[in-house]
């Protein structure tokens, strides 16, 4: 346990882990976000389980998006994506699920309101820092 506690002693590596997270949760939430306000909008009917995994997909398609555009200010174009990728697509899987576990727990379904929005966000973004400092931790990797 001392161990574990040690390995995660780094002040300066959590705050890198969590402006990380928050670049990772800007992205996914503008596509999970939108897929479940269409739906809400729109009032379509669907297993709550199927809106879970289209607001997953298009949120971690968004946060990809949105962080390779934020590395072409530092690489081309493949190699920003093939980082997007590479190094963040467990931590936008880790911060999704959170996200819409959350929005299950409070809402019963998914459902925005603007009295959940700010839990869902802040669930997501404290679930994925810590996979995030592990991998600046291990291997000085950060997606942005």
């Amino acid at each position: 346990m001392i161990k574990l506690v040690k390995y995660f002693d780094s002040i300066k590596i959590w705050y890198s882990a969590f402006v990380n997270s928050f670049f990772c949760l800007i992205g996914c939430a503008i596509g999970d976000f939108g897929t479940i306000l269409y739906i809400q909008l729109n009032s379509i009917v669907l297993n709550n389980w199927l809106i879970m995994f289209l607001a997953m997909a298009n949120g971690i398609v968004t946060s990809v998006a949105f962080e390779t555009i934020i590395l072409l200010k530092k690489m081309s174009f493949i190699y920003a994506l093939k980082t997007a990728l590479g190094m963040s697509l467990i931590s936008m899987i880790i911060m999704e699920f959170a996200m819409n576990m959350t929005d299950l727990a409070i809402m019963g379904g998914f459902y925005l309101s603007i009295k959940t929005i700010p839990v869902i966000l802040l669930a997501g973004w404290i679930a994925a820092a810590p996979y995030n400092y592990y991998r600046l931790k291990e291997y000085d990797i950060a997606c942005h």
